[in-house]
């Protein structure tokens, strides 16, 4: 009659049946044998039976000692072992946002920048004595041979700029801020990344320039000949281009505090707005830092945030969950992708979109265990979901990678990594799209990895967490923080300083909690009909631990959003569906 699996695995690993003989008695066997032989005869039996059994035990421990010593770090088919991390932060300046570092150094250097900025009196000069008419003269001549149209910028040097004050006339004037008069040229020139992955840096104290800017004239220097003379490799072909010539008109439809005069000058006058924010951040920091300390800590805080911050990244995710069986992550760069293939390729797929952005390069990627999941049964439902939003959803190319796959058990899943808009505002369309395609495949499991953009108080234009919890849980699903997150588990921290180039964002340092983004925003998100929450972790530091009231990034955890770990258990599936059929009529 048909076997139970339990009796077919016993078997399998050679445990009899009590019923059953190892050796069968045959009656021809004993026939004519004198009692004596007949009790030899049993005594052989037992003792081979002894023997087997025993040879079984040995067998048994040393497959075990085996798939131990190979399989302690495999996944386990009951459980799954989970990361979302959105891995950006600092993209070019070390200095935009308060971190925490244990030089004190640091601390005096930002602390002397807010004082100047923040009651600057005395220093609050013109601008004409930190960017001077000399200066002017030879940026005009600089402009005029763009074939710019300089007459009507000259006149807002004399009539208005030059003698404004640094601070309270100019960095603290919200107009230019809403204009983007300096803002924008600094998007655009602060760093350039040139073809063969170099990058090329604006003389500026707000980004990763090796060169000297010890005083006003050394970047002065500096300044003029990159923007103007400079020839950089950039985009395809053999072509080059100088800074100057990459600036962009400021549109009037776009940016409405802008004049239809200004709009017809910016090119012009962004490039000198530009030219005097530059001049007075290399005058304040120089004021503060007469040493020079300040060109130090720049150095090493790029070295630690910027240049090698995809290798801290990835020492991270292979040192501290090198064991996580898939990883979400977010805003990461297409280069990044090269290098976590390099790194980790022996361990993980590095599942990226068809079409990855490289213009605004921020990517939704995957990490997915090659001995759990099958690389040949990936494929990329993205486009299936973005085709699906209309304009007024504030979802660029990169936010959102969709993939279908399959385990190495034979389950198959939907996995989804998404990085929402800064308002969270796409966040709640994004779900249902996803849950929509969910839908339509009832026989995979779906898993969501994502930065939400979630706030902790509900507010005008912004999604708060508890809203968004209530928009997950209509649609069927479930969080590793449960239905109703706690609003005040908080898995990011951090503010703007005072050397970057929207001021009117920057927070003192006694201000970070108040003014800084200190917000409840990455999930987990999946069925409670397929998993159940083991447990779940939330790390700021790369060792899986979370420093609560601590801004981040720091020179040893490189993003401005914690790691978020999830330990889930996989609830047992119906047999019919991953079973092999063989095995259920054995």
């Amino acid at each position: 009659g048909p076997r139970s699996l339990v009796d077919g695995h016993e078997s399998a690993l050679g445990m009899a049946s009590p019923r059953r003989e190892l050796v069968p008695a045959d009656e021809d066997e004993t026939n004519g044998l004198m009692d004596e032989d007949i009790k030899a005869l049993e005594h052989s039996r037992s003792k081979l039976r002894r023997q087997l059994g025993l040879c079984a035990l040995v067998v048994l421990a040393g497959v075990g000692i085996v798939l131990h010593g190979s399989l302690s770090e495999a996944a386990s088919p009951a459980t799954l072992r989970l990361a979302t991390w959105n891995i950006a932060a600092i993209n070019n300046n070390p200095f935009e946002y308060w971190i925490t570092h244990s030089d004190p150094d640091y601390n005096t250097l930002m602390a002397d920048v807010q004082a100047f900025v923040d009651a600057p009196a005395e220093r609050d000069v013109p601008v004409e004595e930190v960017f001077s008419e000399s200066r002017w003269q030879e940026l005009k001549a600089l402009m005029a041979a763009e074939g710019w149209d300089v007459d009507g910028t000259e006149a807002r040097w004399h009539e208005d700029f030059r003698s404004r004050k640094i601070i309270s006339g100019f960095l603290k004037d919200r107009s230019i801020g809403e204009k983007r008069l300096a803002s924008m040229p600094d998007r655009v020139t602060n760093t350039i990344h040139t073809r063969g992955g170099s990058v090329s840096c604006r003389p500026t104290v707000i980004n990763c320039y090796e060169g000297d800017l010890g005083s006003g004239d050394k970047w002065w220097v500096e300044w003029k000949q990159f923007m103007f003379a400079t020839q950089l490799a950039t985009g395809d072909g053999d072509s080059k281009t100088r800074p100057a010539a990459m600036l962009k008109p400021i549109k009037r439809a776009k940016y409405p505090a802008v004049s239809a005069e200004e709009e017809a000058m910016s090119l012009p006058l962004q490039t000198l707005s530009q030219a005097i924010f530059d001049a007075i951040l290399v005058h304040i920091v120089n004021s503060v830092s007469p040493s020079g300390r300040w060109q130090q800590l720049r150095q090493e805080m790029c070295d630690a945030l910027n240049r090698h911050k995809d290798t801290r990244t990835l020492e991270i995710l292979q040192q501290t969950y090198g064991t996580t069986d898939a990883v979400f992550l977010q805003e990461a760069a297409a280069s990044f992708r090269t290098s976590a293939a390099k790194r980790l390729g022996g361990r993980y797929i590095v599942a990226a979109p068809v079409t990855l952005d490289t213009s605004r390069d921020q990517n939704s990627l995957l990490l997915l265990r090659r001995d759990l999941f099958l690389e040949a049964s990936l494929v990329d439902r993205t486009e299936e979901v973005m085709k699906t939003f209309d304009r007024n959803v504030p979802v660029a190319p990169g936010d959102l990678f969709v993939l279908q796959v399959d385990d190495t058990l034979g389950r198959p899943y939907l996995l989804a990594s998404f990085h929402g808009d800064t308002n969270g505002l796409a966040t709640i369309p994004v779900l249902e799209a996803v849950t929509a395609l969910a839908a339509r495949m009832p026989e995979r499991r779906l898993i969501f990895g994502l930065d939400a953009n979630t706030y902790e108080h509900e507010a005008p234009g912004k999604q708060d967490v508890l809203g968004f919890a209530r928009a997950y849980v209509a649609k069927g699903l479930t969080s590793c923080w449960g239905d109703t997150p706690d609003p005040t588990n908080h898995t990011t921290y951090n503010a703007r300083t005072y050397l970057q180039a929207q001021l009117q964002k920057a927070a003192k340092q006694s201000e970070t909690a108040a003014k800084g983004d200190k917000n409840p925003k990455d999930f987990l998100l999946f069925s409670p009909a397929s998993f159940t929450v083991r447990s779940t972790t939330k790390d700021n530091t790369g060792e899986r631990r979370y420093v609560e009231d601590m801004v981040f990034p720091t020179l040893q955890f490189p993003s401005d959003h914690g790691v978020l770990s999830t330990t889930l258990e996989v609830q047992p599936p119906r047999l019919s569906r991953y079973l092999r059929p063989s095995l259920l009529h054995r």
